[in-house]
């Protein structure tokens, strides 16, 4: 049978799936128990499983009952990222249990099946398409075990049950009854290299349960945590490299943002942005370790000319990320295309600045504490911004239309200088902190100027602009004004009126933004949780309690979020899952935990 036969895209939703990882990559296990993403050995890299991008012909790896009528239901083994499904037939039912063990060498995925009660036929297909599902690869039994081999990647396939092979897949029947267990094992080692010691599926699952909950029992909050939290928390964890440090914005590439459209992007790098937004989310919790480890990628990352600086980077800190498409992916959906890398890497983003002052301030006045080599880097990075700040950018969206003069981005030059003034008046640094709060100033008179319409009360997306920008939500968090001036109200009110969708809030409407693609987009989680922290800070805070928990509401069976929601078709839009969602959840829930009164804080979330 040919390898590279075409079929029906399958009707798959984001919110079907589930995550297991190990802290260096990530698979996306579907209700349907297909592992149907997976790159190894790194977040980064090229995908072994990639059905989730086109059909199983991509690659998956499917173990279920034979039954296709058999039901399932999920959930995760307490504050752990290992899964448990379920499985009721009319015969018996099963458990199926699936994790990735932290790795001392190599990665392995590791399946258990344990029966519950009856007897139940299951069924294991392996079809493995190294290259983003491009490479068909040699396979062949070694020593017992299915070994497939395709240029630099080596897959190892281990089991008690037999295997054999079918139509350019492995497949392996098998009946469980009540009490019975059977393992499968797959690792991935570099194909020159004689293969890891083998795991042992049975032993690694309560090291794996120890790590995920020892982990979180780290919280200064861990007792006091909703159950929301705590899995956001427990996700941001497995979107971190722990190797380098380094955060990935989500474990995917090109889930559409628009369905059937091509606003498709691959998110499984480091963005400064959301990496710091990320750490400001776990430093309020406790995790210092992430925070340091964090720091310290920032340092080596962005080691060089400050002019140098990009707004993302590669999980071990690269710089080159070439934005390829792959024309053989139909795209998730049909949507398309299949994009590998992200150009977006070489645009100027001015709010980075801001962003990465901001949280190293927070780390500054946490038990981080100050670094000699972190306040070299940022006085560097402030040398830069004063002669850039000016500029026109990208903006936080990274638009591929023209340049402007975007609000946020000057807010954020203004958060830089500001902070780094604060750094210099409060804690001692070395720096010129009257030329900085100048800048500031001038920033600062300069946004409320050309930033903000009076006629509608609000500020908006560019100097100059009618549009309206979510991101302008952000002004009262980061001290820019406080909550309670009028021009931020008419800015939350403004922004809920003409960007709101049943409740949640576009990042901004394209009909009326140049930012080079045609479709439109659905509502952005992460805009939506801004909504609700500025409700809050302005006051209204039995209305941020709503949306808040009508927004928990839209998380999967098992807790989690992609980037956007189709409030029209009921449907998760974009990668998945994203920090960007999961950071917003953890800070609204601590900005409603700070106030029980309608008054407004006057604080800064980050």
């Amino acid at each position: 049978m040919d390898p590279n036969r075409r079929q029906p895209l399958p009707d798959r939703r984001i919110e079907d799936y589930a995550l297991i990882g190990d802290t260096q990559t990530a698979a996306l296990v579907s209700t349907d128990g297909s592992i149907d993403w997976l790159c190894l050995p790194r977040f980064d890299s090229p995908a072994c499983f990639a059905a989730l991008l086109g059909t199983d012909d991509n690659g998956h790896w499917r173990l279920r009952p034979r039954d296709g009528s058999a039901r399932s239901t999920r959930h995760y083994r307490g504050d752990t990222l290992v899964l448990e499904t379920e499985w009721s037939t009319p015969s018996g039912s099963v458990r199926v249990i699936d994790f990735m063990p932290p790795r001392d060498v190599a990665p392995d995925v590791v399946r258990i099946v344990e029966g519950i009660s009856g007897t139940v036929s299951m069924r294991s297909e392996l079809r493995l398409r190294f290259d983003y599902g491009h490479v068909v690869p040699w396979v062949r039994q070694v020593d017992g075990q299915i070994v497939a081999i395709a240029g630099p990647d080596s897959v190892a396939l281990r089991s008690d049950v037999h295997q054999y092979g079918r139509d350019f897949a492995t497949y392996a029947d098998f009946e469980v009854s009540a009490g019975d267990r059977a393992w499968f094992v797959l690792t991935w080692h570099p194909s020159h290299l004689p293969p890891p010691t083998p795991t042992d599926a049975l032993a690694a699952l309560k090291p794996t349960e120890s790590y995920w909950s020892e982990w979180i029992g780290r919280s200064t909050d861990a007792g006091e945590m909703s159950e929301e939290v705590t899995r956001s928390l427990l996700t941001l964890k497995a979107l971190t490299y722990t190797p380098s440090g380094g955060i990935v914005a989500a474990p995917t590439t090109s889930l559409p943002e628009a369905l059937g459209g091509g606003r498709n992007w691959d998110y499984r790098f480091c963005w400064l942005r959301d990496a710091t937004m990320t750490l400001a989310a776990l430093l309020r919790s406790g995790f210092t370790e992430e925070a340091q480890a964090w720091r310290d990628w920032l340092l080596r990352a962005i080691a060089g000319s400050p002019s140098a600086l990009q707004i993302m980077y590669g999980v071990t800190g690269e710089r080159r990320l070439p934005e390829f498409e792959a024309p053989w992916l139909p795209g998730f959906g049909g949507s398309a295309p299949v994009r590998i890398g992200n150009a977006a890497a070489d645009q100027l983003q001015l709010d980075v600045f801001g962003e990465v002052m901001d949280v190293l301030a927070l780390a500054r006045e946490t038990r981080i504490g100050p670094s000699d080599d972190a306040w070299a880097m940022q006085s560097g990075l402030m040398r830069h911004l004063g002669d850039v700040w000016h500029l026109p950018d990208e903006g936080i969206w990274e638009v591929r239309g023209a340049r402007q003069q975007f609000t946020y981005s000057k807010v954020m030059a203004w958060v830089a200088f500001d902070r780094a003034a604060r750094a210099v008046e409060r804690f001692g640094m070395s720096g010129p902190a009257k030329q900085w709060r100048a800048t500031a100033d001038e920033i600062h008179r300069q946004v409320c100027a050309e930033g903000f319409d009076a006629e509608r009360n609000t500020f908006t997306q560019a100097y100059g602009s009618k549009a309206l920008d979510a991101s302008v939500l952000l002004i009262p968090q980061v001290g820019f004004l406080p909550p309670g001036d009028p021009r931020v109200v008419g800015t939350v009110e403004a922004v809920r009126a003409e960007l709101g969708s049943d409740g949640f809030v576009r990042r901004y409407l394209t009909d009326d933004v140049d930012d080079g693609l045609p479709d439109h987009e659905g509502t952005f989680l992460i805009c939506s949780f801004w909504l609700a922290d500025a409700l809050a800070m302005i006051g209204r805070v039995g209305e941020a309690r709503d949306l808040y928990a009508k927004l928990v509401a839209l998380r999967n069976d098992v807790g989690l979020l992609a980037e956007e929601y189709d409030p029209v078709a009921r449907r998760m839009l974009g990668n998945f899952p994203q920090a960007f969602s999961h950071l917003g959840l953890v800070n609204t829930a601590w900005h409603l935990n700070t106030t029980t009164t309608d008054t407004p804080l006057r604080r800064s979330a980050y």
